[in-house]
């Protein structure tokens, strides 16, 4: 009989370990893909012979959290400021209400304006955040994440903040990268998705 519980909690212990592994394998194909697409654009801040330089936190399935999603119905346009000083359209499309490490967390998810319309995008959404590891750890101007409206379900969303990225700014100037709102700092570290930049 013992030996029968020892073998069901090897079992439980390989197949918890398998689950975290398959998850990092999947957050590392996703960085490839990124970084090959970030290389790939004709307008991408750096060369080919940087990439080395890209770096990031180790996938963590901790900062991967189920959101309870709230519309924004009525929302008016607005401007976001940018890094060269210009500014960009966007509505609130909604709000994000999640917990990491038992804290209630909030960030407001926005809609490009130009997007609205635009067949091609307009199931695009944008969250720009700031946490406590900018300046030490990550880009000082705060990082993104790209979500789409389609990933609503049942007023609810994934949001896995290990595919948080660094604007261009982070990189070169010359850019207009629109600076996280106010509203979206988190008083936390997020210690996950990309690092500060470090060519």
């Amino acid at each position: 009989m013992l030996m029968r519980y020892l073998i069901f909690c090897l079992f439980l212990l390989s197949s918890q370990s398998g689950f975290a592994q398959s998850y990092a394998d999947d957050i590392i194909a996703y960085r490839k893909q990124y970084v090959k697409e970030l290389l790939d654009d004709a307008r991408s801040p750096i060369k080919p012979s940087q990439a080395k330089f890209l770096d990031f936190f180790q996938p963590n399935e901790k900062y991967s959290v189920i959101a309870d999603f709230a519309a924004s119905p009525g929302s008016k346009p607005f401007l976001i400021n940018t890094h060269s000083g210009k500014q960009r359209p966007y509505k609130e499309y909604g709000l994000l209400k999640f917990k990491i490490s038992g804290q209630d967390l909030v960030l407001h998810i926005y809609q490009k304006v130009d997007f609205i319309n635009d067949t091609a995008h307009k199931d695009d959404l944008f969250l720009p955040f700031n946490d406590k590891t900018n300046y030490e750890t990550t880009f000082a101007g705060g990082r993104y994440i790209d979500l789409k409206i389609s990933d609503i379900k049942d007023g609810k969303l994934l949001l896995d903040f290990n595919k948080c990225y660094n604007p261009y700014c982070a990189y070169a100037d010359g850019y207009s990268c629109p600076i996280p709102p106010k509203e979206n700092y988190l008083e936390i570290e997020i210690p996950v998705g990309e690092k500060m930049f470090q060519h």
